[in-house]
């Protein structure tokens, strides 16, 4: 009887053949490994780490004159640039400053080309498909902006006080809040939640995206739009001296998002760098201090939210 083979197994006879497989397959296990895997080494070896940052996010990051960026995520990243200096021993540590934009943050972090972006934002399940997060940085979630000379009822349906029926539900708010035009920047998680209340509330209200909080004040200001969704801490960093004048952070706050600083997937060894430095800078006294310069408050419950993202020794 003649015995039949299959091509596979022909095929795998040739000579050659199982080198080229096995070569094949560990291209492919080196493909699967994120760019950004091995930051530590890079580091080490350039004498150089980047940090990204959005020029426009006051007080988180900001361009300033003379090179390097101020604000709070600044000021985080620098105190990781000491600690990754101190751990791989080297004399000297370049701190690269990349400007990032909200279309190209997140794959510039993935490729490598950002080893820490410093500019906080929140995470979430889509984001964590491309990129990992550090411990929390700051306690961060929607408020609603509008202007001082916004409808009583307009605010009171927007507001913790005196109002205490739940946001957005049944009449009069309901009513109060259809035919408005709701501003927020477009791509945001603010986007995502203030569609999902509108839809399901079915409230006829416009949603207006916007490139950036910036334009997001000047849209309120202008009357272009009625309310502004965002977090107040950007919010007032981009005021200017009119818009302080005529515009309001409403108390409620509608989201708790954390915030984090993000790195590239797979990097545990650079992680627990960032994670160590974080958590030692809280338990620091003066962490207050340089928090109070930047959101002009800690209270109590800033104290509490930074105390739980401490890690145990």
């Amino acid at each position: 009887m003649t015995k039949k083979y299959s091509v596979k197994t022909l095929c795998q006879n040739l000579p050659g053949f199982r080198v080229a497989a096995t070569l094949a397959a560990t291209l492919m296990m080196v493909a699967a490994v994120p760019a950004s895997a091995d930051t530590i080494e890079r580091i080490k070896e350039s004498g150089q780490i980047n940090f990204g940052y959005f020029v426009n996010a006051r007080p988180f990051t900001a361009s300033a004159s003379g090179g390097k960026p101020e604000g709070y995520g600044v000021d985080l990243c620098t105190q990781i640039a000491g600690r990754v200096k101190k751990e791989l021993g080297l004399s000297q540590l370049k701190e690269n400053w990349v400007p990032v934009t909200g279309a190209d943050y997140l794959s510039k972090v993935k490729d490598g080309g950002v080893d820490l972006l410093c500019t906080p934002i929140n995470e979430t399940v889509t984001r964590r498909k491309d990129v990992s997060f550090s411990i929390s940085v700051f306690p961060g979630g929607i408020r609603a902006v509008m202007r001082k000379d916004a409808a009583l009822a307009l605010r009171e349906a927007l507001s913790e006080t005196p109002a205490q029926r739940p946001l957005w539900r049944g009449s009069p708010a309901t009513k109060v809040l259809s035919q408005k035009a709701f501003g927020v920047v477009a791509g945001t998680s603010s986007e995502t939640w203030l569609t999902g209340e509108i839809g399901s509330l079915q409230i006829h209200s416009k949603i207006v995206p916007l490139a950036n909080y910036e334009e997001g004040v000047k849209q309120l200001v202008n009357r272009k739009i009625d309310v502004f969704f965002g977090d107040r801490a950007v919010v007032l960093g981009a005021m200017d001296a009119k818009a302080s004048r005529e515009l309001v952070v409403l108390d409620r706050l509608l989201t708790f998002e954390p915030y984090e600083l993000t790195m590239a997937r797979g990097d545990d060894d650079f992680r627990l760098i960032v994670d160590s430095t974080l958590s030692d800078l809280y338990a620091t006294p003066g962490f207050d201090d340089d928090f109070f310069k930047w959101f002009g408050e800690y209270d109590l419950k800033t104290s509490l939210f930074f105390e739980w993202q401490v890690l145990m020794p």
